[in-house]
Protein backbone atom coordinates (compact mmCIF):
# COMPACT_ATOMS: atom_id res chain seq x y z
CA UNK A 1 0.00 0.00 0.00
CA UNK A 2 1.05 3.63 -0.37
CA UNK A 3 1.10 4.21 3.39
CA UNK A 4 2.70 1.34 5.34
CA UNK A 5 1.15 2.35 8.66
CA UNK A 6 -2.40 3.54 7.89
CA UNK A 7 -4.77 1.75 5.46
CA UNK A 8 -6.10 4.06 2.78
CA UNK A 9 -9.70 5.32 2.72
CA UNK A 10 -11.38 8.44 1.43
CA UNK A 11 -12.20 10.78 4.26
CA UNK A 12 -15.72 11.14 2.83
CA UNK A 13 -16.33 7.39 3.15
CA UNK A 14 -15.63 7.30 6.87
CA UNK A 15 -18.59 6.73 9.21
CA UNK A 16 -19.98 9.98 10.68
CA UNK A 17 -18.75 10.80 14.15
CA UNK A 18 -20.86 12.44 16.86
CA UNK A 19 -20.05 15.93 18.14
CA UNK A 20 -18.06 16.60 21.29
CA UNK A 21 -20.18 18.55 23.77
CA UNK A 22 -22.43 19.53 20.89
CA UNK A 23 -19.56 20.92 18.77
CA UNK A 24 -18.50 19.56 15.38
CA UNK A 25 -15.23 21.46 14.85
CA UNK A 26 -12.53 20.59 17.37
CA UNK A 27 -9.84 23.28 17.31
CA UNK A 28 -6.45 22.38 18.75
CA UNK A 29 -3.94 25.12 19.57
CA UNK A 30 -0.43 23.63 19.54
CA UNK A 31 2.37 25.89 20.76
CA UNK A 32 5.77 24.50 19.78
CA UNK A 33 8.15 25.37 22.61
CA UNK A 34 11.69 24.52 21.62
CA UNK A 35 15.26 24.57 22.89
CA UNK A 36 17.68 25.65 20.16
CA UNK A 37 21.09 25.03 21.70
CA UNK A 38 23.56 27.90 21.48
CA UNK A 39 26.46 25.56 20.67
CA UNK A 40 24.72 23.78 17.76
CA UNK A 41 23.95 24.87 14.19
CA UNK A 42 20.51 26.44 14.15
CA UNK A 43 17.71 24.18 12.87
CA UNK A 44 16.23 27.06 10.86
CA UNK A 45 17.53 30.53 10.02
CA UNK A 46 16.13 33.95 9.28
CA UNK A 47 19.47 35.60 8.43
CA UNK A 48 22.06 34.06 6.11
CA UNK A 49 25.79 34.60 6.74
CA UNK A 50 27.38 37.42 4.73
CA UNK A 51 30.02 35.15 3.17
CA UNK A 52 27.88 32.02 2.69
CA UNK A 53 29.61 30.11 5.49
CA UNK A 54 27.60 29.09 8.55
CA UNK A 55 29.19 29.77 11.93
CA UNK A 56 28.68 28.38 15.43
CA UNK A 57 27.65 30.04 17.62
CA UNK A 58 25.08 31.53 15.27
CA UNK A 59 24.17 34.57 17.34
CA UNK A 60 21.56 36.26 15.09
CA UNK A 61 19.57 33.10 14.42
CA UNK A 62 19.83 31.87 18.00
CA UNK A 63 18.59 35.29 19.09
CA UNK A 64 15.61 34.98 16.73
CA UNK A 65 14.43 31.91 18.64
CA UNK A 66 15.51 33.25 22.03
CA UNK A 67 13.41 36.38 21.50
CA UNK A 68 10.41 34.15 21.02
CA UNK A 69 10.99 32.41 24.33
CA UNK A 70 11.31 35.75 26.13
CA UNK A 71 8.89 38.23 24.51
CA UNK A 72 6.74 36.12 22.16
CA UNK A 73 6.06 33.48 24.79
CA UNK A 74 5.01 36.11 27.30
CA UNK A 75 2.39 37.43 24.86
CA UNK A 76 0.99 33.98 24.11
CA UNK A 77 0.79 33.06 27.79
CA UNK A 78 -1.00 36.31 28.60
CA UNK A 79 -3.51 35.92 25.74
CA UNK A 80 -4.38 32.30 26.40
CA UNK A 81 -4.48 32.86 30.14
CA UNK A 82 -6.78 35.89 29.91
CA UNK A 83 -9.24 33.98 27.73
CA UNK A 84 -9.03 30.72 29.65
CA UNK A 85 -8.04 28.80 26.52
CA UNK A 86 -7.00 25.15 26.68
CA UNK A 87 -3.79 24.54 24.75
CA UNK A 88 -1.12 21.94 24.11
CA UNK A 89 2.61 22.49 24.00
CA UNK A 90 4.82 20.29 21.85
CA UNK A 91 7.69 20.58 24.26
CA UNK A 92 11.43 20.01 24.00
CA UNK A 93 12.32 18.66 27.43
CA UNK A 94 15.47 20.82 27.40
CA UNK A 95 13.18 23.84 27.87
CA UNK A 96 12.74 22.86 31.53
CA UNK A 97 16.29 23.95 32.28
CA UNK A 98 16.81 26.48 29.50
CA UNK A 99 13.56 28.45 30.01
CA UNK A 100 12.25 27.46 33.46
CA UNK A 101 9.85 30.40 33.88
CA UNK A 102 8.06 29.63 30.61
CA UNK A 103 7.91 25.91 31.40
CA UNK A 104 6.40 26.56 34.82
CA UNK A 105 3.86 29.02 33.39
CA UNK A 106 2.55 26.47 30.88
CA UNK A 107 2.35 23.82 33.56
CA UNK A 108 0.52 26.15 35.93
CA UNK A 109 -2.00 27.08 33.20
CA UNK A 110 -2.80 23.39 32.75
CA UNK A 111 -1.55 23.04 29.18
CA UNK A 112 -1.12 19.51 27.85
CA UNK A 113 2.56 18.62 27.40
CA UNK A 114 3.29 16.69 24.19
CA UNK A 115 6.70 15.06 23.83
CA UNK A 116 8.88 16.83 21.24
CA UNK A 117 12.38 15.48 21.89
CA UNK A 118 15.07 16.88 24.16
CA UNK A 119 16.24 19.71 21.90
CA UNK A 120 15.16 20.91 18.45
CA UNK A 121 17.04 18.26 16.55
CA UNK A 122 15.87 15.41 14.30
CA UNK A 123 15.57 12.05 16.07
CA UNK A 124 17.87 10.28 13.63
CA UNK A 125 20.63 12.79 14.46
CA UNK A 126 20.29 12.33 18.21
CA UNK A 127 23.18 11.03 20.27
CA UNK A 128 22.46 7.64 21.82
CA UNK A 129 19.73 6.78 19.32
CA UNK A 130 16.13 7.89 19.05
CA UNK A 131 14.81 5.39 21.61
CA UNK A 132 16.99 6.82 24.34
CA UNK A 133 16.04 10.39 23.39
CA UNK A 134 12.32 9.61 23.40
CA UNK A 135 12.47 7.90 26.79
CA UNK A 136 14.58 10.63 28.37
CA UNK A 137 12.32 13.38 27.03
CA UNK A 138 9.21 11.68 28.41
CA UNK A 139 10.91 10.98 31.75
CA UNK A 140 11.97 14.61 32.17
CA UNK A 141 8.52 15.96 31.34
CA UNK A 142 6.86 13.47 33.68
CA UNK A 143 9.16 14.48 36.53
CA UNK A 144 8.48 18.18 35.88
CA UNK A 145 4.70 18.08 35.39
CA UNK A 146 3.73 15.02 37.41
CA UNK A 147 2.08 13.51 34.31
CA UNK A 148 3.72 11.38 31.64
CA UNK A 149 2.93 12.66 28.14
CA UNK A 150 0.45 10.62 26.14
CA UNK A 151 1.22 12.33 22.82
CA UNK A 152 4.29 12.97 20.65
CA UNK A 153 5.29 15.38 17.88
CA UNK A 154 8.76 14.72 16.46
CA UNK A 155 11.11 17.68 15.93
CA UNK A 156 10.39 18.86 12.41
CA UNK A 157 7.83 15.98 12.20
CA UNK A 158 10.76 13.83 11.10
CA UNK A 159 10.56 10.12 11.92
CA UNK A 160 12.63 7.07 11.06
CA UNK A 161 11.06 3.84 9.87
CA UNK A 162 11.12 2.61 13.48
CA UNK A 163 9.78 5.67 15.31
CA UNK A 164 6.12 4.56 15.68
CA UNK A 165 7.26 1.23 17.16
CA UNK A 166 9.59 2.97 19.60
CA UNK A 167 6.88 5.43 20.60
CA UNK A 168 4.34 2.75 21.45
CA UNK A 169 7.00 0.84 23.36
CA UNK A 170 7.57 4.01 25.40
CA UNK A 171 3.86 4.27 26.19
CA UNK A 172 2.85 6.97 23.69
CA UNK A 173 -0.83 6.73 22.70
CA UNK A 174 -1.06 9.28 19.87
CA UNK A 175 1.25 11.09 17.48
CA UNK A 176 0.97 14.25 15.35
CA UNK A 177 3.59 13.56 12.66
CA UNK A 178 1.29 11.87 10.14
CA UNK A 179 -0.61 14.79 8.60
CA UNK A 180 -2.98 12.67 6.50
CA UNK A 181 -6.61 13.56 7.32
CA UNK A 182 -8.89 15.99 9.13
CA UNK A 183 -9.86 13.15 11.47
CA UNK A 184 -7.76 10.80 13.60
CA UNK A 185 -6.60 7.50 12.11
CA UNK A 186 -5.36 4.28 13.68
CA UNK A 187 -1.81 3.25 12.80
CA UNK A 188 -0.20 -0.17 13.11
CA UNK A 189 3.00 -0.74 15.08
CA UNK A 190 4.85 -3.76 16.42
CA UNK A 191 3.39 -3.00 19.84
CA UNK A 192 -0.23 -2.46 18.84
CA UNK A 193 -2.29 0.43 17.49
CA UNK A 194 -1.10 4.04 17.65
CA UNK A 195 -3.45 6.95 16.99
CA UNK A 196 -2.47 9.55 14.39
CA UNK A 197 -4.09 12.85 15.39
CA UNK A 198 -4.48 15.68 12.86
CA UNK A 199 -1.82 18.36 12.83
CA UNK A 200 -1.40 21.07 10.22
CA UNK A 201 1.33 22.11 7.83
CA UNK A 202 -0.83 24.67 6.01
CA UNK A 203 -2.03 26.65 9.05
CA UNK A 204 1.34 26.65 10.73
CA UNK A 205 3.38 29.80 11.26
CA UNK A 206 6.66 27.97 10.64
CA UNK A 207 5.60 26.89 7.15
CA UNK A 208 3.83 30.15 6.28
CA UNK A 209 6.38 32.65 7.57
CA UNK A 210 9.73 30.86 7.92
CA UNK A 211 9.55 28.51 4.92
CA UNK A 212 7.14 30.06 2.41
CA UNK A 213 7.89 33.61 3.65
CA UNK A 214 4.41 35.06 3.14
CA UNK A 215 3.42 38.54 4.21
CA UNK A 216 1.74 39.06 7.55
CA UNK A 217 -1.96 38.25 7.31
CA UNK A 218 -1.65 34.99 5.38
CA UNK A 219 -2.12 32.72 8.40
CA UNK A 220 -5.34 34.33 9.59
CA UNK A 221 -6.69 34.30 6.02
CA UNK A 222 -5.98 30.57 5.69
CA UNK A 223 -7.65 29.87 9.01
CA UNK A 224 -10.77 31.80 8.03
CA UNK A 225 -11.08 29.98 4.69
CA UNK A 226 -10.53 26.61 6.39
CA UNK A 227 -13.05 27.39 9.11
CA UNK A 228 -15.74 28.35 6.60
CA UNK A 229 -15.28 25.08 4.67
CA UNK A 230 -15.26 23.03 7.87
CA UNK A 231 -18.47 24.72 8.98
CA UNK A 232 -20.13 23.36 5.81
CA UNK A 233 -18.55 19.92 6.06
CA UNK A 234 -19.48 19.65 9.73
CA UNK A 235 -23.08 19.07 8.65
CA UNK A 236 -21.89 15.55 7.75
CA UNK A 237 -19.27 14.80 10.37
CA UNK A 238 -16.76 16.29 12.81
CA UNK A 239 -13.59 18.06 11.69
CA UNK A 240 -10.37 18.55 13.66
CA UNK A 241 -8.68 21.91 13.08
CA UNK A 242 -5.12 22.00 14.40
CA UNK A 243 -3.10 25.22 14.42
CA UNK A 244 0.71 25.13 14.75
CA UNK A 245 2.27 28.09 16.58
CA UNK A 246 5.84 29.12 17.43
CA UNK A 247 6.63 31.99 19.84
CA UNK A 248 9.39 33.46 17.65
CA UNK A 249 7.04 33.66 14.64
CA UNK A 250 3.46 34.42 15.72
CA UNK A 251 4.65 36.13 18.91
CA UNK A 252 6.43 39.05 17.22
CA UNK A 253 4.75 42.48 17.50
CA UNK A 254 3.78 42.87 13.84
CA UNK A 255 2.06 39.45 13.74
CA UNK A 256 0.56 39.03 17.17
CA UNK A 257 -2.68 40.67 16.08
CA UNK A 258 -3.09 37.68 13.75
CA UNK A 259 -3.16 35.27 16.66
CA UNK A 260 -5.74 37.45 18.40
CA UNK A 261 -7.77 37.50 15.17
CA UNK A 262 -7.57 33.71 14.82
CA UNK A 263 -8.77 33.20 18.38
CA UNK A 264 -11.62 35.64 17.72
CA UNK A 265 -12.66 33.63 14.64
CA UNK A 266 -12.66 30.37 16.55
CA UNK A 267 -14.55 31.73 19.53
CA UNK A 268 -17.15 33.40 17.29
CA UNK A 269 -18.07 30.15 15.51
CA UNK A 270 -20.97 28.31 17.18
CA UNK A 271 -19.59 25.00 15.90
CA UNK A 272 -16.08 25.28 17.42
CA UNK A 273 -14.82 23.78 20.65
CA UNK A 274 -11.19 24.49 21.56
CA UNK A 275 -9.66 21.31 23.00
CA UNK A 276 -6.39 19.58 23.81
CA UNK A 277 -4.89 16.61 22.03
CA UNK A 278 -5.91 14.32 24.89
CA UNK A 279 -9.55 15.39 24.55
CA UNK A 280 -9.51 14.61 20.83
CA UNK A 281 -7.89 11.22 21.44
CA UNK A 282 -10.35 10.24 24.17
CA UNK A 283 -13.37 11.39 22.13
CA UNK A 284 -12.24 9.49 19.05
CA UNK A 285 -11.33 6.32 20.93
CA UNK A 286 -14.76 6.29 22.57
CA UNK A 287 -16.45 6.22 19.16
CA UNK A 288 -13.92 4.30 17.06
CA UNK A 289 -11.95 2.03 19.39
CA UNK A 290 -8.54 0.73 18.46
CA UNK A 291 -8.66 -2.18 16.00
CA UNK A 292 -7.36 -5.60 16.99
CA UNK A 293 -3.60 -5.67 17.25
CA UNK A 294 -1.75 -6.42 14.03
CA UNK A 295 1.99 -6.99 13.84
CA UNK A 296 3.86 -4.31 11.90
CA UNK A 297 7.28 -5.35 10.69
CA UNK A 298 8.23 -2.32 8.62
Amino acid sequence: MANPRVPYRLSSSRPPLPPLDGKRILAHLVVNVEHWRFEDPMPRTILTPPHGRETVPDVPNFSWADYGMRAGMARILALFGSRGLPASTSFNAGVIEAYPEAAAAMRDLGWEFIGHGLHQRALNHSEGGEGAVIREALDRIAAFTGTRPRGWLSPGLRQTADTPDILTEAGIEYVFDWVIDDLPSWMTTRNGPLLALPYNLEINDSVIYAVERHATGEMAARLEHTLRLFEREAAETVRVLAIGLHPHLIGVPHRFHELERMIDLLQASPQVKIVTGAEIADWYTDHEPAPPRQNQNG
